[in-house]
Parts: C-alpha cells; structure tokens; sequence
C-alpha cells in the first residue's frame, strides 16, 4: 500500500486539476484520511511559492482538509492570482501534516526564543486580534529565532520589535511530503 504521504499529494493534485476538468489518478482510500486531520497545502513554479493554505486544528477529515486547502492554495491565496491551467505542469505541491498545538510558557520574549527549536518547530502567534503563523519548514530562510519571530510579528501586521503581555505563542511539528521537481 502506498505510504500516507503519497496518498495525500495525490489528493492534492486530484483536487487543483479536477478544478480544470482534468482525470484524477487513483488515489487508495485509507483510514487516517478518514480521521481529523489538520494541513497546509503549498504550491511552488520554479523554487518560488505560488500559493499556501492551511488549517492549523483537525476539525474535518483528513482527506477533505487537503482536497479543500489545495483548491485555497491554489486559487483563493489573497497573495497570488488565482492558478492557470497553463501553470498547472509546472507546479511542484507539499503537503504539511501538522501535530496537534502545544501553548508555549515564558517569562519575556528572551525566554520565548530561548525555548524554541528550530528547523522542527511551527509557530502560531498571537497579539490581541492579530494571528500568524510560520510552518516549520520556514526556518530554511529565517534559521535564527530572533529573526523567525521578528518575521512571523510582522506577517501578524505587528511591528518586528513588537512585545506585550497579550503575545500568546503555539507550536506544532509536521511531517511534510513533497512532490518531485516537474
């Protein structure tokens, strides 16, 4: 039987060229993708991102959150023009599957920091009514945690520098699958 991961590119591939008409391939059904499952879906043309959507708690099956977080990424990512049937052999497709969220306890933000693992952590961020959040694999361009959440503050519409007592923060791991370059 194919690994989980292959299973859920599949899904997400089905899912972007079903949108333009085109065949699925078969795809085995299995248990877990009838389980609550929480990912984000992440499209790349030559290297560069082209669209990311994702669910940050399982609240639907497994298999529905990536069939519906590929047809986000690939056509309601506020960030891109939605994907061209043109584009569509072109795109390289990831799929994250997140671990349930863990609330972080901290002093100061220097404790925050001092407490998180890069390369393995995803973060969420919270201040008030604003919320981000980095997937793990963001540590790639942003390995120093001071940088990362500096970063993620400002993807949340906050200030780089920004520091109160309403900053609540989350992390998750992942484990990630992703498709062959084109």
């Amino acid at each position: 039987m194919p690994d989980l991961g292959n299973t859920l590119l599949a899904l997400a591939r089905n899912a972007i060229a079903g949108h333009f008409g085109q065949a699925a391939v078969d795809v085995a059904d299995r248990p877990e993708l009838h389980e609550p499952g929480a990912t984000f879906v992440t499209l790349t043309r030559h290297g560069q991102l082209r669209g990311c959507i994702g669910s940050l708690e399982a609240w639907r099956p497994l298999g529905q959150d990536v069939r519906d977080n590929a047809l986000a990424a690939a056509f309601r990512d506020p960030r891109f023009a939605p994907l061209t049937a043109g584009e569509l052999p072109s795109i390289r497709v990831e799929v994250s599957l997140l671990t349930p969220l863990e609330p972080m306890s901290f002093a100061d933000e220097a404790d925050a920091l001092a407490q998180l693992h890069p390369d393995i952590d995803g973060v969420i961020l919270t201040a008030g009514r604003r919320r981000a959040t980095f997937l793990p694999q963001v540590w790639e361009q942003l390995p120093a945690p001071a940088g990362f959440i500096a970063h993620l503050k400002q993807k949340a519409g906050l200030p780089a520098d920004y520091w109160g007592p309403d900053v609540r923060l989350e992390r998750y791991a992942v484990r990630k699958w992703k498709e062959a370059q084109p």
